[in-house]
């Protein structure tokens, strides 16, 4: 069955898609696609070709004419399909196991995935295995399933990544077998996968000199996870390779370019310490952004704090704040213990010790220990809680055993 659009269908669609009346005229602009949705509908509807109706579909999932081109679609698949044409067979299985235009019907999806699978089609014969996988349409059975993926895997050897997650929380001897499969017919998700895999120790023993190996292979293919895992590699010279800030900033720049939010992080730390690069704050500011604007807490905690201390920005107790909470409330506990102070003092926010109180409990209650001596300091002097010798003493003790100083000056103080 033919896959590409007939070239009436393809110039209505061209044409249909560039806008031709300004934005915000709503009323024209609705009209205006009706009529461009009309008439690329009467330039396909005699076709037999079903990737018109595809694309019809496609731009409009929901449009006037979506369920007849939904039927036309699928009728000209199982006409196909009746034919013997592996793809249409393919496709309307595809229908069938999702529901798409069609009654969902595994059993249905199932012998139409079968059909193309034993002509050697590659899809059909992943679908046909997820269906025995999953036991949609027939009993499960893992032994069918894997018969059927590895026979799709011979012919598309880079898909073997796709089963490697499918059993990566459930089997690491089969997400191993199937990472490798992938990584050495030169696949970037598979080598970073297998990389990982060494790194664990899952499925194989702990190896880091073969996890920074796959990640090499696959950092070169541009696997912006991987450049991360390399860059780390290098920043703290493990897995075979020397120590080397400079490379290790080259990879971390590699990824963070690719918008990468843990290589946006650390490039941002290698400015602020001058890690392989000059100290450029403004430069550290602009990395752990981006990477804050994607919730990398880290990040986060990092930028509250160059707007609270003002290193490469004015400094904005309110942006402080605003970045604090975002790491604190995914449960960063330097960042529950600093919003806390910034409630304790009232910088960028009313003063509000039971506030204050409530993220130093949260800071503490992981181990922190700057939260823990300031939740002492709300017991000792009954700051938003009742005072209280007993718990001062427990939280100040807690502190003073990770090495707090002014935890220890507490307890001698009250001579404990």
């Amino acid at each position: 069955m033919r896959k590409m659009l007939t070239a009436a269908a393809l110039a209505m669609l061209t044409a249909v898609m560039t806008p031709s009346v300004a934005s915000g005229q709503d009323e024209a602009v609705r009209a205006a696609e009706l009529v461009a949705e009309t008439a690329f509908w009467q330039s396909v509807v005699d076709s037999e070709n079903p990737a018109d109706f595809e694309a019809y579909l496609e731009q409009w999932p929901d449009g006037v004419f979506a369920r007849l081109a939904g039927s036309r679609r699928a009728a000209l698949y199982r006409l196909g399909g009746e034919q013997g044409h592996a793809d249409a067979q393919y496709n309307l299985g595809e229908m069938y196991e999702w529901g798409r235009h069609v009654d969902r019907d595994y059993a249905e999806a199932l012998r139409w995935y079968r059909l193309a699978a034993e002509q050697g089609h590659a899809r059909a014969q992943y679908g046909l295995g997820f269906m025995y996988a999953n036991g949609r349409g027939v009993e499960e059975n893992d032994a069918e399933a894997l018969r059927w993926f590895r026979l799709a895997v011979e012919q598309e050897p880079d898909s073997a990544v796709f089963f490697a997650w499918g059993y990566n929380d459930r089997d690491d001897a089969e997400a191993l077998r199937w990472y490798r499969l992938a990584a050495e017919q030169g696949n970037a998700d598979g080598q970073f996968g297998l990389g990982a895999m060494y790194s664990a120790g899952r499925g194989v023993a702990r190896d880091d000199g073969e996890a920074v190996r796959w990640y090499r292979l696959a950092a070169e293919q541009g696997h912006a996870g991987a450049q991360t895992k390399l860059g780390l590699a290098y920043d703290f010279g493990y897995g075979g390779v020397a120590r080397d800030e400079g490379e290790a900033g080259r990879w971390y720049r590699l990824a963070a370019e690719q918008g990468h939010a843990d290589a946006q992080y650390n490039l941002g730390l290698a400015y602020e310490e001058g890690r392989g690069v000059e100290v450029d704050y403004g430069e550290a500011v602009r990395w752990y952004r981006l990477a804050a604007e994607q919730g990398d807490t880290y990040a986060q905690y990092n930028l509250g704090l160059a707007y609270e201390e003002g290193r490469g920005v004015e400094v904005d107790y309110g942006e402080a704040v605003r970045w604090y909470r975002l790491a604190a409330e995914q449960g960063d506990a330097p960042a529950q213990y600093n919003l806390g102070e910034m409630y304790f003092r009232g910088d960028g926010v009313t003063r509000d010790y039971e506030e204050a109180g409530r993220w130093y409990r949260l800071a503490a209650e992981q181990g922190n220990a700057d939260g823990q001596f300031g939740l002492g300091v709300m017991y000792d002097f009954g700051r938003g809680v009742e005072e209280d010798d007993v718990e001062a003493v427990r939280w100040y003790r807690l502190a003073a055993e990770q090495g707090d100083t002014y935890a220890q000056s507490a307890l001698e103080r009250l001579g404990r």
